[in-house]
């Protein structure tokens, strides 16, 4: 029995499955379209459905600029090989390339968006059943404006930074060092703010509280008179500015300047002004459950 291609999108359309699985499928039945729904569900639907519960904190996060526009996402995998898998990283690219070109509000949105012949959650499904692994699209962040990119040992931790500057500036073969040099900061600081004005009153209340009950607890500040604590909270709040605003931090390439005098002293050098907007750094698996495998319970249970 023949099939058309109207036939595979039907099938594409009932099933979630892939362009070409559903062809396959098809071609397996002879055309007939419940026998090809069946095959889907026993050989391909059904094993990603399997592979959608179990636990995918690995794979990669990744970041990339293209023109004015900029991105950083996360893809999960269930183990760090798949990251080294080029069909893996193949898809988390172009998934970024959708990100830069249809601009989804979200994840949801995201898998909806069109990515070849199909969506990016048919492509999503195919890979799973390709790698056969467990794959998500966990978070991404899209800027437009001037961007800088930088992706640390093969996609462990990725950084997206935003400017503010001239598209001369910005043209200049310097300021890409520039924006290369703050994301790798960001990257190996890992600021938790931009600047002292962007950290929350609770963040800092809470730190003044921690302080003072450190000062209480050493024999040699506690008896001191509260004005004179209070001094030594602010002294040391300054240090936890220095520590966690990326604009008062050492710059990790010449300790002598922060990253503000070395924004400042670049923007000078190109004969411009350049401001950091804001950044996001991903690190691969931060804030998920991690697999833990028991080799040798896995062992045992092969020899009963």
């Amino acid at each position: 029995m023949a099939f058309t291609a109207q036939d595979v999108k039907n099938l594409r359309e009932q099933t979630g499955c892939g362009m070409m699985d559903c062809k396959k499928a098809l071609t397996e039945a002879g055309g007939d379209f419940e026998k090809a729904v069946e095959y889907l569900r026993e050989k391909g639907l059904a094993a990603a459905q399997k592979k959608a519960g179990r636990i995918a904190a690995e794979g990669m996060v990744y970041a990339t600029v293209e023109g004015n526009v900029g991105v950083v996402l996360e893809v999960n995998a269930e183990t760090d090989f798949v990251a080294k898998n080029e069909l893996f990283q193949t898809f988390v690219k172009d998934v970024a390339a959708v990100v830069i070109e249809q601009n989804p509000a979200d994840v949801d949105a995201l898998l909806a968006c069109k990515m070849g012949d199909d969506t990016v959650e048919a492509a999503l499904k195919d890979k799973i059943l390709v790698i056969g692994e467990n794959i998500k699209i966990r978070r991404f962040v899209r800027y437009e404006g001037v961007c800088s990119a930088y992706i640390h040992a093969g996609g462990t931790h990725a950084v997206l930074v935003n400017f503010d500057t001239t598209a001369e500036v910005a043209a200049n073969p310097a300021f890409a060092a520039y924006g290369h040099d703050v994301a790798m900061q960001i990257a190996a600081a890992n600021p938790g703010y931009l600047c002292e004005s962007e950290v929350p009153a609770e963040v800092l209340d809470k730190e003044k509280e921690i302080l003072l009950a450190q000062i209480a607890n050493d024999p040699k500040n506690a008896n001191k008179p509260d004005a004179i604590k209070e001094k030594m909270v602010l002294g040391r709040i300054g240090k936890f500015y220095k520590e966690n605003c990326l604009v008062d931090q050492e710059f990790v390439k010449d300790p002598e300047l922060t990253v503000s005098k070395y924004t400042d002293k670049v923007a000078k050098e190109l004969g411009g002004d350049i401001k950091i907007v804001k950044f996001v750094r991903y690190e691969k698996g931060e804030g998920l459950e991690k697999r833990v495998d028991d080799f040798a319970s896995e062992v045992a249970g092969m020899v009963k």
